[in-house]
């Protein structure tokens, strides 16, 4: 996924009038702002309410479904490759969010501090704090990427990662 593949889904997506943040290593380097490595894919949350909404938008970009894991998550991909993963989230009034997970007791936790705006190539995204990134980077055996990625965090904010 390009740079110029994640503004013309935002795009997409903002036509249709849905919130999404990005995730993942597009989130990172929109926190950074600017991009630090290549990027397979593609990760967003959006608001489980309006799932149907971007599904849409997404079909008529060119994506289809791929993989369904819901309610946790479910990836939508082009024949050319290009690939997204999507996160569904049930906000608190307070703007606080939850996501399912396999274990239906311990959802993945969203506080409403951590939503943020990044930039790609200078315009300005909707994105994941450095503090949620850190919050999801962790409990597992992280890939080259995952250590790129945190190395990042811990450069351009100082702050202390899981390795």
């Amino acid at each position: 996924m390009t740079a110029e593949d994640v503004l013309s889904v935002l795009a997409s997506l903002r036509r249709v009038e849905v919130d999404v943040w990005l995730g993942g290593g597009w989130g990172i380097d929109a926190l950074i702002g600017e991009q630090t490595r290549r990027h397979r894919d593609l990760d967003f949350m959006h608001r489980q309410e309006q799932e149907a909404a971007v599904g849409a938008a997404l079909a008529e970009a060119g994506f289809e479904e791929s993989l369904s894991w819901r309610p946790i998550r479910f990836v939508v991909t082009t024949p050319d490759g290009r690939e997204i993963d999507l996160h569904p989230l049930v906000f608190a009034d307070d703007g606080s969010a939850v996501q399912a997970s396999l274990e239906p007791e311990r959802p993945f936790v969203y506080p409403s501090s951590c939503f943020v705006t990044g930039t790609i190539k200078g315009s300005p995204v909707p994105c994941l704090s450095a503090e949620q990134q850190v919050y999801f980077h962790q409990g597992y055996e992280p890939t080259d990427r995952d250590r790129h990625d945190m190395t990042q965090l811990r450069r351009v904010f100082g702050i202390a990662t899981h390795f």
